[in-house]
């Protein structure tokens, strides 16, 4: 039988994430934490395991994102389910939930994730403000199903409509929507690269710019929020300019971006007047 140690040795996955892909494949088969692999390196892996291990390690060289594989994804230190209804959650989605409970709102703040997917921003407000009254649309029933078993599994109090962006809202009186919409464009050579090629197209791609999803969400916030209330949009590493473009013809005040931990601008937000 191959011992853990032997098996990590010869894994064969490509790039230099290659051997953490492995571990991480591993510990799945295992139901064990990485740490179990470095203090338990000369313990045999079970045939069963290391079959089920070998199939992973031969559908990640053929290119399948690791998340999609182990069917979870760690955000803002919540375990996620994941599939290929959703796309990966990415640290740099953090900036937009960091800068979310940064603003003064008030206790019992009306907030919305449109374009929700796994509910990753969401359940990620909820668990840092569970007085908040957070609602998660998509216009997907496989998001959603897998954000309703999201919020089920962590016990977090969201509200699940299915919805194009703001059409189910019309009537809402909103402090916040925060959202992290489509913003490839379409042919954009990114989209052929890494896991995107496994990720759904309709999550990734809006229109030759990149901006329609975005475009959108500035005419139906401004319907739904509240004098006051905030957009907060994440978008590509090149469109924050034209987003705050956006957001200032549409009346918005307050407009200005955050950057993520890499120095991009990956977040801008206004507030409606």
């Amino acid at each position: 039988m191959t011992s853990i140690r032997e098996l990590l040795s010869q894994h064969g996955l490509p790039g230099e994430n290659g051997r953490l892909d492995a571990e991480v494949l591993l510990c799945h088969c295992l139901d064990k934490p990485r740490s179990y692999l470095y203090s338990h390196g000369e313990q045999a892996v079970p045939t069963g395991q290391l079959a089920a291990y070998e199939q992973l390690l031969e559908e990640r060289r053929a290119g399948q994102p690791v998340a999609y594989l182990t069917g979870q994804r760690e955000f803002w230190s919540l375990a996620l389910a994941v599939n290929e209804h959703t796309l990966i959650p990415r640290p740099e989605t953090e900036t937009l939930v960091l800068w979310a409970l940064d603003l003064a709102l008030p206790a019992g703040a009306v907030v919305v994730d449109w374009g929700t997917g796994s509910g990753a921003i969401a359940l990620a407000l909820a668990s840092e403000r569970p007085d908040w009254q957070i609602a998660a649309g998509d216009l997907s029933r496989g998001a959603l199903d897998v954000a309703d078993l999201n919020r089920h599994r962590l016990g977090l109090a969201v509200r699940l409509l299915q919805s194009d962006w703001g059409a189910a809202f019309a009537d809402a009186n909103l402090d916040l929507v925060v959202s992290n919409p489509p913003y490839v464009a379409a042919g954009d050579p990114h989209l052929y690269r890494g896991d995107l090629p496994f990720e759904p197209l309709g999550a990734l791609v809006a229109g030759d710019d990149g901006l329609d999803a975005i475009r959108r969400i500035v005419v139906d916030a401004t319907r739904v929020l509240k004098p006051g209330g905030w957009l907060l949009l994440e978008h590509g590493y090149d469109q924050a300019v034209r987003v705050r473009d956006l957001l200032e013809e549409a009346g918005f005040g307050a407009v200005s971006s955050r950057e993520d931990l890499a120095g991009i601008a990956r977040v801008s937000g206004g507030q409606r007047p």
